[in-house]
């Protein structure tokens, strides 16, 4: 799993790197920092209630002002570098048999999306606060299956306690 997370770090990394290369001045470079991208990212997608991050990070660039040199290319390139980022580790996982338990997380992790964006999203706040809030659009973005569990239990030295560590304190894959 490790080496999958790194992977696709790595793809946003060198294109935060190569945008940085394209900028004219150290001022616009420095709005397409991985460092400060992916800080972002962990800080936004956090549940404050829980102490734990929604996933393992990637890059977060909501207020990228748009006028700026570079960020409709960025933007892009994010776009077309999702897939290649995203395919190869599904293409490499999906035939692996995993045990009801290994289900169940995942079950409780998307648990976890859907808690985010109901509780926390600022998008899906703007969203419900209009005058005419858009309900069904913000439900059918929910994975179609999830669960919650009161107080679940992850065994001690369980992957399942790897990863929170990682959900608890993010870490630098790359």
């Amino acid at each position: 799993v490790d080496e999958d997370i790194t992977m696709f770090h790595t793809m946003y990394r060198d294109l935060c790197q190569a945008t940085q290369e394209a900028c004219d001045n150290p001022e616009d470079a420095a709005l397409f920092s991985y460092p400060t991208l992916k800080k972002l990212c962990d800080e936004y997608f956090y549940l404050p209630a829980r102490s734990e991050h929604r996933g393992t990070g990637g890059i977060f660039f909501d207020d990228l002002p748009a006028s700026k040199p570079n960020a409709v290319k960025f933007v892009q390139q994010v776009a077309n570098t999702w897939m290649p980022s995203w395919l190869p580790i599904v293409d490499k996982r999906r035939k692996l048999r995993f045990s009801d338990q290994e289900k169940q997380w995942q079950l409780l992790r998307r648990g976890r999306y859907l808690e985010f964006n109901l509780l926390y999203d600022r998008g899906v706040k703007f969203g419900l606060a209009n005058a005419n809030p858009r309900v069904e659009g913000v439900m059918v973005s929910a994975p179609p299956v999830i669960a919650f569990e009161y107080n679940h239990h992850i065994e001690e030295g369980s992957e399942e306690a790897r990863i929170m560590e990682v959900l608890k304190t993010p870490k630098n894959w790359v």
